[in-house]
């Protein structure tokens, strides 16, 4: 039984994988093997197909990680042979069946409400001018206008995608809840992490808590990594 070495880092809608840098950062330092999945976001399947591109080429065991959306691709792809735990970052956990659009179709009231736009020849994109309160109200303010300024059209499908076999029912999973998220509600995050059998850690923290808090999350990914739970 040893540690796994391979991370594999899996973006969320509306951004690309360049957020991931920091986190990036902290587990190279470490020692780890760590790639970052480009989803083209335009569906569920697309994302998955991606994801396991990258799962092919490893030479070992991964701990296979997804922020917000990229949740539901892990839940999907994490049955891929090369993945051996997952781990969710104030991410969607979804179950059989179960996508973003279902899992958001609901809210409680009271809950934030994502400034999602309607969209716009199939694709989504956030508001503008409500995207750093709503997504990244702890990140300076000049990377979440960048951040803004570069969102990554979001498909619909990928919305829709829904889940057939969820990963987690098999292998072991960590969430991190972000307790300040206005996209993901925390209840929310902590029902999904619930029914996932996770184990479960919080920290301050907006949406895009993996970009404004990385070393937080990457002590989490480090966890999945070296616990029995997760070695291979």
């Amino acid at each position: 039984m040893t540690a796994i070495r391979n991370i594999v880092l899996v973006h969320g809608g509306f951004v690309d994988g360049s957020g991931w840098q920091g986190v990036h950062e902290h587990l190279t330092a470490d020692g780890y093997r760590v790639a970052v999945v480009q989803n083209p976001t335009l569906s569920l399947a697309g994302d998955v197909a991606a994801t396991h591109h990258v799962l092919d080429g490893l030479d070992g065991p991964a701990v296979l990680v997804g922020h917000s959306y990229g949740g539901v691709v892990i839940t999907e792809a994490g049955n891929h042979p090369n993945v051996a735990a997952l781990a969710y970052i104030a991410a969607f956990a979804p179950d059989k069946g179960e996508s973003v659009g279902s899992l958001i179709a609901d809210p409680p009231p009271g809950a934030p409400v994502p400034p999602i736009l309607p969209p716009q020849d199939g694709f989504l994109f956030l508001d503008r001018d409500k995207f750093a309160a709503s997504f990244a109200a702890d990140v300076p303010e000049a990377q979440a206008a960048f951040m803004a300024d570069s969102q990554v059209p979001w498909g619909v499908d990928a919305l829709g995608g829904a889940v057939s076999e969820p990963a987690w029912r098999t292998k072991p999973s960590w969430y991190l809840v972000a307790t300040d998220d206005r996209m993901i509600p925390p209840p929310a995050q902590r029902a999904m992490s619930e029914r996932a059998g996770a184990t479960v850690s919080e920290t301050p923290g907006s949406h895009a808590v993996y970009v404004s808090r990385p070393a937080v999350v990457a002590a989490v990914i480090a966890q999945a990594a070296e616990s029995p739970g997760g070695q291979s």
